[in-house]
């Protein structure tokens, strides 16, 4: 199989595999709770991103088997890490995108740093839609990472 063709499929899985858990595996307590300074927020975004990676591997696994990707168990491995990570990253993040001080999250810091405080700070759906593009990125790269060449043993 073409690598790029094996790229988009996996692009395609996991994106569809991120909406599934994002909107609809995600418990309602952790999406209220995965922003929350400390402890209890660091709970609730780990709780989300384990069901939403855990969603991602499924369609991964399945699609491997029926669709004879051939991917590399390490570079799929590799892959969900890195969506995992960069999910949890932005999670943090949420309910806080308009907070323009210096107490924000790094990411919410590094936005309006780059010029989207404006828009973070007058729109309300601005932090929900920067969120989503970050988490789109990240599936992008991550679905490169997968698709790779197997390596041989």
């Amino acid at each position: 199989m073409l690598r790029a063709a094996r790229f988009a499929a996996v692009y395609a899985l996991l994106t569809g595999a991120h909406e599934v858990g994002d909107y609809i595996v995600q418990d309602n307590a952790d999406a209220r709770a995965k922003g929350k300074p400390g402890r209890e927020g660091a709970v609730a975004c780990t709780r989300h991103v384990t069901t939403y990676t855990l969603t991602q591997a499924a369609a991964l696994l399945a699609a491997n088997r029926f669709l004879d990707l051939r991917l590399d168990p390490r570079r799929a491995a590799a892959a969900l890490a890195l969506s995992a990570l960069t999910h949890y990253a932005a999670d943090r993040c949420a309910g806080h995108w308009a907070n323009d001080t210096d107490g924000a999250p790094l990411l919410v810091r590094a936005a309006h740093k780059a010029g989207k405080g404006g828009w973070l700070t007058a729109d309300p759906r601005a932090g929900a839609l920067l969120d989503q593009a970050w988490h789109k990125g990240w599936i992008c790269l991550a679905a490169a990472i997968a698709a790779g060449q197997r390596t041989p043993c």
